[in-house]
């Protein structure tokens, strides 16, 4: 999904912004690049996410192998 937001954000910056006359160029500028910042957090966030799953997948998988062997003793 980052990825998709960043080929959109980049297509829209180089086909609008050289258009655009009604802002200035330090606005253009900011604007595309507070959106490339919004992009890198969601990333993150979705990356840690994945991480977070992960953890917990292995840890309730290595429960359950413990229950199994508790039980054959």
């Amino acid at each position: 999904m980052p990825l998709i937001l960043f080929v959109y954000t980049t297509v829209m910056a180089i086909y609008f912004l050289p258009r655009n006359t009604e802002v200035g160029v330090a606005e253009k500028w900011l604007t595309l690049a507070g959106s490339y910042v919004i992009i890198l957090l969601l990333w993150y966030v979705l990356r840690k996410k994945e991480q977070l799953e992960d953890k917990r997948r292995r840890e309730l998988e290595d429960m359950k192998r413990t229950d199994r062997e508790e039980r054959e003793r």
